[in-house]
């Protein structure tokens, strides 16, 4: 079965045409169009601004509680950064990176000279030095980090290490850790793994980072219980041109996921807003209002099953829990989500209630074979305890040589297993996608 590629174009102008209330069936009959060019700047999203972030009155400084309090507000939303807004009351003839140092006390003078020199600094909407002098009525928009905050424990926790160099670091995340510290919780974290990491294994360094932002390395995040691809930086210039890359939304991010029912079509464009849930305070939700937050997420089957999906994503915007809205509000919760609609699954719930005849190579009566060595399971045995996302595919250009990179995380085990028993168990049907980009073998490898 071969799928057309979902991002259906305007005719004579070659941009894609967003879908915004639903599924709707991709057109036909056109070639695979190459992938939509990064949005230009006027389309990109401004950073949140930070007007309470200020001490009232002349002089006021940049709270740092305050602004350590959006960024954990702001979790997990890849596109934006936090900024603040000075206005020159006085004409004080000084240079940009020592009043800067006056405003902004918990990061130095060298680290703001960086931010300068990284073009997250304007005066009067024009890129300055860090000798530019500072006169009446001038206007800077600095994008800052977050701030500093106690030291991070090195800790002994496993990674898989994908690609590692002098900038950066990549990894396989596990399931059930979450990337950063965050208050009352400084430690069990990819962070404390990776500090550990250096200082014991790879000879880099965390502290070059770790000195100055709270989340040291922290580029993009992925929930607790996704699994795949992320990166982290090593070196501060690093931090900063990755970052404008999930910005400027010039990252390619691709997941399989697991998710209930067959999908129709067999690919689409889900173009709808996102932002905080009304009344759940840890879940999001499609708002039409104007908290809602433009979300684009394209998807491509991959492989059909009785009941099931294996599909791949691609995500053109990086909201909270994103794919697993996107997905639960069209109809496919993803499995084992029960936030958004998706249940946990037993062995029999996919082999049956009463497993497998003892006839079947290697069965065991009432059971579900293993396969490769692995014992086989009772059918009330638990399958699958979290959600079936996986971050597959992360592309970017390297932030020091420019190179255009792209790392593939292969799938952990359970994810495995299900996919292992839906093809044994479930009339797999192999989907041809247009447009597709992970190789599902090798993510099974």
């Amino acid at each position: 079965m071969t799928t057309p590629d979902p991002r259906p174009r305007t005719p004579g102008t070659g941009t894609p045409r967003p879908r915004t209330t639903g599924p709707r069936n991709a057109e036909t009959g056109a070639p695979s169009p190459p992938p939509p060019p990064p949005p230009p700047a006027s389309a990109q999203e401004s950073p949140f601004r930070g007007p309470d972030l200020i001490a009232p009155g002349p002089g006021g400084k940049v709270d740092r509680e305050a602004l350590f309090d959006l960024y954990q507000r702001t979790e997990g939303d890849d596109d934006r950064q936090v900024a603040v807004h000075f206005t020159m009351s006085r004409d004080l003839n000084k240079r940009l990176d020592r009043y800067l140092v006056d405003r902004i006390p918990f990061l130095s003078r060298t680290s703001l000279q960086k931010l300068i020199r990284e073009e997250a600094v304007t005066v009067n909407g024009r890129l300055p030095k860090s000798s530019t002098r500072l006169r009446l009525g001038d206007e800077i928009d600095v994008i800052l980090p977050p701030p500093p905050s106690k030291a991070i424990p090195a800790e002994e926790i496993p990674l898989d290490i994908l690609h590692e160099d002098d900038d950066l670091i990549v990894i396989n995340k596990p399931d059930d850790i979450i990337v950063h510290p965050a208050r009352g919780n400084l430690s069990g974290t990819i962070i404390n793994a990776l500090a550990w990491h250096f200082q014991h294994r790879s000879g880099g360094a965390l502290s070059s980072v770790g000195e100055e932002f709270a989340r040291p390395g922290v580029v993009h995040r992925l929930d607790r219980h996704t699994t795949g691809v992320m990166v982290a930086a090593k070196s501060d210039t690093a931090h900063w041109r990755l970052g404008k890359q999930f910005e400027h939304r010039q990252i390619e991010k691709r997941y399989l996921a697991i998710v209930h029912g067959r999908m129709e079509p067999a690919a689409d464009v889900i173009d709808l807003p996102l932002g905080k849930h009304p009344t759940v305070r840890e879940k999001y939700a499609v708002r039409w209002d104007e908290t809602g937050k433009s979300s684009v997420t394209i998807y491509r089957v991959r492989e059909l099953y009785d009941d099931y999906t294996l599909v791949e994503l691609e995500l053109k915007t990086g909201r909270t829990h994103q794919i697993r809205i996107h997905l639960s509000h069209i109809g496919y919760p993803i499995v084992g989500d029960d936030m958004y609609g998706g249940r946990i699954l037993t062995y029999g719930d996919i082999a049956g209630p009463a497993g497998v005849p003892a006839h079947v190579p290697g069965g065991v009566p009432g059971c579900v074979p293993g396969g490769e060595g692995r014992p086989a399971r009772g059918p009330r045995e638990m399958l699958v305890m979290r959600q079936m996302l996986h971050a597959a595919l992360l592309g970017f250009r390297h932030p020091i040589t420019n190179e255009a990179v792209v790392f593939q995380a292969p799938l952990h085990a359970d994810m495995k297993e299900l996919v292992r028993l839906l093809r044994q168990y479930r009339n797999p049907q192999a989907v041809k996608a247009a447009g597709a980009e992970i190789d599902v073998e090798a993510m099974m490898g």
